[in-house]
């Protein structure tokens, strides 16, 4: 499949002060049956993990530069992996792996109603090679930092978020097929909420 999805550039002077969004933000899982577009996904891409053009710095701080994350988008539309170079998403699959995931994730179905999953994987040796054990701690770290960028960027264009833990790991990677060096570490439903 391999296509590559050029994403609209993201929006880098928002609409809301960052004090309100904090403020907003809540875990919602009620999700309405409505898309998100292509600028939508492509904004909360960035918030994860856009780098800029001009360095190779990413929205969330990674010890040592190292970017152990990889974040995938499960989608209607498929399954893509977002391209922080190239701000672009590489289409896996056009299938909709939504419903799969949400069993992986022991049943929780709003993963299957939200438009949209954004899944951290780490290759943790990106982190580790450099900081031995300790590193460990700083993947994890980072994984939270790309995830509030998410929900915050989500509570800001009027979507709601979630954080999920809860999901067996091995079946996560059976569904996303990721390669044996990936470690699923976080998942963000995000849509719009039913209110």
């Amino acid at each position: 499949m391999d296509t590559i999805v050029t994403l609209p550039q993201p929006d880098l002077k928002g609409s809301i002060p960052l004090e309100q969004t904090i403020a907003a933000r809540r875990s919602q899982r009620d999700f309405a049956s409505k898309s998100l577009t292509l600028e939508q996904i492509g904004q909360l891409a960035w918030a994860a993990q856009g780098q800029d053009v001009r360095s190779r710095y990413r929205t969330a701080p990674s010890a040592g530069a190292t970017y152990p994350l990889e974040l995938f988008v499960v989608t209607e539309q498929g399954f893509f992996h977002y391209l922080p170079g190239k701000h672009a998403l590489q289409r896996l699959t056009d299938q909709d792996l939504r419903a799969r995931l949400a069993a992986a994730a022991w049943g929780q179905e709003f993963i299957a109603a939200a438009a949209v999953t954004l899944v951290f994987a780490a290759e943790f040796a990106r982190t580790t090679g450099r900081y031995g054990q300790r590193g460990i701690r700083y993947v994890y770290m980072e994984a939270g930092h790309a995830a509030q960028n998410v929900h915050l960027q989500a509570e800001s264009l009027g979507l709601g978020s979630v954080a999920v833990g809860a999901f067996d790991d091995d079946s996560v990677s059976k569904v996303l097929e990721l390669p044996s060096h990936l470690e699923p570490l976080y998942m963000v439903p995000v849509g719009y909420c039913r209110r």
